[in-house]
């Protein structure tokens, strides 16, 4: 767990980015030998995109939903994510492979994702009494009063 950052803080990232949803569904909870592989592929995963940061990856945050699993991604943009679901030497691959030979489509798991591509400042963030979370990982992380104290000048649309 980060330190706490006392007051309103919000986040900043050069140019566009992508924040990637990714997750499961145990449609079978008490089937564990099908959903642990995928289960434990993903910190696997984080691992090794953290120890290549050529790869695009920006930085992840993980929760559990009320049925699985979720982790929220930032990429620098979809082709380099798309290069790392393909890429063999990577850890997706295999995963995604087990994955298929272990669950296919036999609806004991379910899984999900959704890809969205953000153009550079239309977002906005606010991190209150918090440690740096999310797009603050993942960019930098700053007090409100540099991008603004309400969310539309923090997302630099015009007060009407």
């Amino acid at each position: 767990m980060g330190k706490i950052v006392n007051g309103r803080m919000t986040a900043d990232i050069e140019g566009d980015f992508v924040v990637f949803l990714i997750g499961m569904r145990f449609n079978k909870p008490w089937k564990v030998h099908k959903w642990w592989g995928a289960f434990t592929a993903m910190p696997k995963m984080l691992r090794a995109l953290a120890n290549h940061p050529e790869s695009g990856f920006l930085g992840a945050e993980f929760a559990i939903m009320a049925r699985g699993p979720v982790t929220i991604q930032y990429w620098r943009s979809p082709e380099h994510l798309e290069a790392f679901a393909r890429d063999a030497a990577m850890p997706h691959r295999p995963a995604w492979r087990a994955f298929n030979k272990a669950v296919g489509g036999n609806g004991d798991v379910g899984i999900w994702h959704e890809t969205y591509v953000v153009k550079a400042g239309q977002y906005e963030t606010l991190y209150g009494n918090m440690p740096r979370f999310g797009l603050a990982n993942a960019g930098e992380h700053l007090p409100v009063a540099k991008k603004g104290d309400t969310a539309a000048q923090r997302r630099g649309a015009e007060r009407t």
